[in-house]
């Protein structure tokens, strides 16, 4: 089996890191002594319970073929789409977020790392003056003067020696841990594209509505005039001059409620780019009102497939991982802990003033070396039922693993639904519009004749509103079931290869506080590759050199 390493942004296949051949080799010598076994399971991938296709396979508008989806919202064919989804890319808080996220993860997992290393180093130095009391004088060709001088150097030095496996458990866990952060930062950018998807699409079918509230007025103001005309006539009474103002009134009441709805829609695309609420007149003025059109057709692939590209899935199964090597970090516990300790370092004294010379000479070395070992023989059950409690945090995170899964074949079913159903609801109402258009049309003629009375126009004009209405709610729900059906699939995630977690200006801020060694991309230098969805064949050795 091929080794891998998992470096903070790019796989290495170890037997190709030749620049490491030295220090692995160092490595080896050295843990050689502990690696003589590791305690605790070892983690197997979690059944998920899968259907064999998705219910709406069946459709002719479905298809089953192989497909990653990398940018699926081009599919729309909206070049304003495109330029909304690669601000929020470059700019969204909550992403930033997670990329920081994952930054944090990854100097855990140095810590671990470092902690099967010699943990306790102590450098001890001290230059002291000393008086003797002169109460109690002491005689003799050895007595002590009343005044010296005491100067001492050393180094101390404990390593425990990991021969179960704690700290390569370690190791295990904050590996899994810092790929499930990864998981969890695509998983953010996997619904931040669909937000601004499913907003963008928001947007629009509320400036169509409002153009079709436009568009009644000033039919219902003609029909308005009309009423007016035979009254002034004679020909009618005043009621159909009130019915008329009163169904007019109420269209153009609408233009203010939905120009709230639109308001809100582009404060919420606002917070999406990562800007303040404002005007997006420079961005959204292209195509004002026009739905995205979505594709005739759709490959959504098996249900099997979302195992490897959803975000949430891996790092629902991630965090299993982690947690399994929790166990048996606490069960190294139940035994004993053995160490080797060590001082060295010199000492001298002298009444003649510092003599630092004796100090670091062979004269004044001092040193001391030998094994300890703890073992929490009384533990009184602490032990084990913590061991116990780890064990059932993980059958947590397993049974959340399958819900997870679960819970994506059903986003998967739900938008092709919606996507599927939309789209025959569409054609129906769209006949339905032509219909009443008709309708009113010959209703118009008819009360200008006299032929029948002002309710039947109010009826036509009621439901033509009614039926563009619906029809913009429906043609609208066929992009947003297919955005919905994106989403579900994980797709977009890939968008991030070739980038960082964080941005730029991040950078600049973190490495103006901290020494960030290799951990962050290098200023002014090339960027090196992100690593692609990870999984459990990604989790590193366990023993590796420390990052300084």
């Amino acid at each position: 089996m091929e080794t891998q390493y998992q470096s903070p942004f790019v796989r290495h296949n170890v037997g190709a890191a030749l620049g490491w051949s030295t220090d692995w080799l160092l490595v080896a010598t050295l843990l050689l002594p502990t690696m003589a076994c590791t305690i605790g399971p070892d983690f197997t991938a979690p059944v998920a319970p899968l259907a064999e296709k998705f219910r709406g396979a069946d459709n002719r508008s479905v298809k089953s073929g192989p497909r990653e989806y990398e940018h699926w919202w081009t599919t729309f064919r909206d070049p304003t789409l495109n330029r909304l989804i690669q601000i929020a890319y470059n700019q969204n808080l909550t992403l930033e977020s997670a990329g920081t996220r994952v930054l944090q993860a990854r100097a855990v997992l140095g810590i671990a790392i470092g902690t099967s290393y010699p943990q306790v180093q102590q450098g001890v130095g001290s230059v002291i003056y000393n008086r003797t009391s002169a109460a109690t004088p002491l005689a003799g060709p050895n007595a002590t003067p009343q005044y010296f001088w005491t100067d001492a150097l050393a180094a101390q030095a404990a390593w425990e020696l990991d021969f179960w496996g704690k700290f390569r458990r370690g190791v295990e866990s904050a590996d899994g841990a810092y790929l499930a952060s990864i998981a969890n930062y695509d998983g953010v950018l996997v619904s931040l594209l669909a937000d601004v998807t499913a907003t963008y699409i928001g947007i629009r079918t509320t400036e169509q509505l409002i153009g079709i509230a436009r568009a009644n007025i000033r039919r219902q103001e003609q029909a308005l005039s009309i009423a007016k005309a035979k009254f002034t006539g004679g020909g009618t009474s005043e009621l159909d001059v009130f019915q008329a103002t009163n169904v007019l009134e109420q269209t153009r009441a609408a233009i203010p409620q939905l120009t709230i709805q639109l308001q809100q829609g582009q404060n919420a695309l606002c917070v999406l780019l990562g800007v303040p609420p404002q005007s997006l007149g420079m961005l959204l003025s292209r195509s004002v009102g026009r739905v995205p059109s979505p594709p005739a057709s759709v490959v959504v692939g098996i249900p099997a497939d979302l195992l490897r590209r959803r975000p949430d899935v891996r790092a629902a199964e991630l965090a299993a991982l982690a947690q399994s090597a929790q166990i048996g970090i606490a069960t190294t516990q139940l035994y004993p802990a053995i160490s080797i300790t060590g001082t060295f370092g010199g000492s001298a004294s002298t009444a003649n003033g510092h003599n630092l010379g004796q100090v670091v000479s062979w004269k004044g070395v001092a040193y001391a070396a030998g094994p300890s070992f703890q073992w929490n023989l009384l533990n009184y059950g602490q032990i084990t039922n913590n061991i116990r409690l780890q064990d059932a945090k993980l059958q947590q995170l397993l049974i959340d693993y399958q819900n997870t899964v679960l819970s994506a074949q059903q986003e998967v079913d739900n938008g092709l639904a919606t996507y599927l159903q939309s789209r025959n609801q569409a054609a129906y109402l769209r006949r339905s519009v032509e219909a009443a258009n008709g309708a009113l049309k010959i209703a118009l003629e008819q009360y200008e004749q006299g032929a029948t009375s002002f309710t039947t126009v109010l009826t036509a004009e009621q439901n033509l509103l009614q039926a563009q209405n619906s029809l913009a709610g429906a043609s609208a729900n066929v992009p947003l079931g297919l955005t919905a059906v994106f989403r579900a699939l994980g797709g977009g995630w890939q968008m991030r290869e070739g980038g960082n977690f964080v941005s730029p200006a991040t950078v600049d801020q973190m490495r103006a506080r901290t020494d960030w060694g290799n951990l962050l991309p290098p200023p002014n230098g090339p960027q090196p590759p992100t690593p692609g969805l990870p999984g459990p064949g990604d989790i590193g050795p366990t023993i590796r050199p420390p990052e300084w």
